[in-house]
């Protein structure tokens, strides 16, 4: 997003013309009244600790982030991408959104509350206004999760709302929503927290040209893969932003972010490299955030096409990943090692699967016992998320030790995650936090969405069912437990690593959270930062 006053950066920095743990609900409640939560407005006082000082109002923030090309939208039911993400948090809200726990917290929701078999759900809303003065109804919310679920669309939280009977829920009064679910689900404040399930008016229009939401920015100005502007919106529920203005500008090599943070050009430069970050800490030129070991790092592995709808050969490339070497020479350290599995450190992650290490004779014995002995693949990667290119060429070199070549092909950065969805066979693949429940129904259900493993098995899907429908913590884990067994032992996803998430700023700015993985309530959120 852009101002158009304002040029878009070169690939050299310049201006061209200037929860893990947890869960809130039904977790060893004594009792299905323990399910209900009422929510204060805020995360406190948004300041940084380590810059203390009392948050001051006014001026303009511009914050550097790699786009998606021409093809970028302010439609925050199609975000996909980071800067997608954090455009839509300062432009609309959601019901909930994640702590730094990764427990759901009330937004726009004020409270909820199931009943005793866990089917129904009354949501009751806080006063709030769209930027264009209208109150936020029931009937918005309910406009919004029914155009997410439209079957003619692919929305990211389509998968997600799946539990929720959309045609029998209803507005119970203005500020009050019943929602039917299609079988208990425990864990429904989840769903309100989905990744993509923005509160949209129900008169929305060009979301492009005019977007109303009731998120603490309004909007200004969009040029899609250049910029965007938005201003402080004073009637916002949870106070109004101290910035007068936020600008997002698209850069998309890590360099250009870099380089225009030095140069004064940008005060924000999301995703930085740790060796740029090694380079700078200290250096008295910017401050360094890092919130630790925030984004999975994968190689994700097409379940449904040769070579890898052998279950041996995907077990093979398990086998042949040196994590540590992953992790010491494409994040340069800045993470730890992963063990094929979303999630390490979240609620419901198995952690009591053994480490896998590399070991390249059993790696060939299975690729031999599948035929595959001489086996060639294409692996796809692009400069489009930091370490990318450097774990390519790292995993290249590890499948050359069990007879495998591996040919790496660079993609754009402007397509790249789209083009990875379908396409291909062996890809590079990273994601913030998100909980385990959320990360098997957006990515590894049959119908979902952004299924880049092409992992379809509906008794995998009835087990998903099945664990969402558990009243009892426990007997809920052990079934997410059995799930991850089985992607283990035969699913697309290498993970080897989690990596720290890395933000450069200038030294004027104030109030960024270091404890807020990607994708969680307190990442990129501008409405508590501020200038000093």
């Amino acid at each position: 997003m852009h101002d158009d006053s304002v040029p878009p950066l070169s690939s050299d920095g310049r201006f061209a013309g200037l929860r893990r743990r947890g869960f809130l609900a039904a977790t060893g409640a004594a009792s299905l009244g323990a399910l209900s939560l009422a929510g204060c407005g805020g995360s406190g006082d948004g300041g940084d600790p380590k810059a203390g000082g009392t948050p001051q109002r006014g001026g303009r923030l511009r914050a550097a982030f790699a786009g998606g090309g021409a093809s970028e939208t302010l439609d925050p039911h199609r975000a996909n991408l980071f800067a997608d993400a954090a455009r839509a948090k300062a432009l609309f809200d959601k019901l909930a959104d994640h702590g730094p726990d990764l427990a759901a917290r009330p937004r726009l929701a004020e409270r909820w509350e199931p009943n005793r078999t866990l089917d129904r759900w009354q949501v009751t809303l806080r006063e709030a206004t769209f930027h264009d003065g209208r109150p936020v109804t029931a009937e918005d919310v309910l406009h919004s999760y029914r155009r997410i679920a439209d079957p003619r669309e692919a929305f990211r939280a389509k998968a997600s709302l799946e539990p929720v009977d959309l045609n029998a829920s209803r507005a119970t009064g203005r500020r009050s929503v019943e929602f039917v679910l299609k079988r208990p689900t425990a864990e429904f404040p989840n769903v309100l927290a989905a990744f993509g399930a923005y509160i949209v008016p129900a008169h929305a229009g060009d979301f492009d040209a005019n977007p109303v939401g009731s998120g603490p920015f309004r909007f200004v100005s969009f040029a899609p893969g250049r910029s965007a502007v938005f201003r402080r919106y004073d009637g916002y529920w949870d106070g109004a932003p101290y910035l007068d203005e936020l600008e997002f500008v698209v850069a998309n090599e890590e360099s250009a972010r870099v380089n225009a943070l030095l140069g004064g050009q940008v005060e924000y430069a999301h995703e930085l490299n740790p060796t740029t970050a090694r380079a700078h800490e200290g250096s008295g030129q910017l401050d360094i955030v890092r919130l630790r070991n925030s984004a999975m790092q994968a190689f994700c592995m097409k379940t449904d096409r040769p070579p890898f709808d052998d279950v041996r050969v995907r077990r093979a490339f398990f086998l042949i990943a040196d994590r540590e070497e992953l992790v010491d020479a494409a994040l340069a350290g800045a993470g730890e090692t992963g063990n094929d599995l979303f999630g390490k450190g979240y609620e419901y992650y198995a952690d009591g699967l053994p480490q896998r290490a590399q070991d390249l004779e059993q790696a060939r014995f299975l690729l031999k016992r599948a035929g595959a002995e001489d086996l060639r693949v294409t692996l796809d990667t692009s400069a489009v998320a930091a370490g990318f290119t450097e774990a390519a060429s790292v995993f290249r070199d590890q499948a050359r030790q069990a007879g495998v070549t591996v040919d790496v092909r660079m993609g754009s950065k402007d397509s790249y995650w789209s083009d990875i969805l379908d396409g291909g066979i062996l890809c590079c693949y990273r994601s913030g936090a998100m909980p385990i429940e959320a990360h098997i129904s957006q990515r590894l259900l049959t119908d979902s969405t952004t299924n880049a493993t092409h992992w379809r098995h509906r008794d995998f899907d009835a087990l998903c069912r099945q664990a969402q429908s558990t009243p009892d913590r426990e007997d809920r884990a052990a079934l997410y437990r059995r799930m991850q067994r089985r992607l283990y032992a035969e699913g697309g996803f290498l993970v080897w690593g989690f990596a720290d998430w890395i933000i450069g700023t200038a030294r004027s700015v104030r109030g960024v959270e270091a404890d807020a993985p990607a994708n969680t309530l307190d990442w990129a959120r501008f409405d508590k930062v501020w200038l000093a």
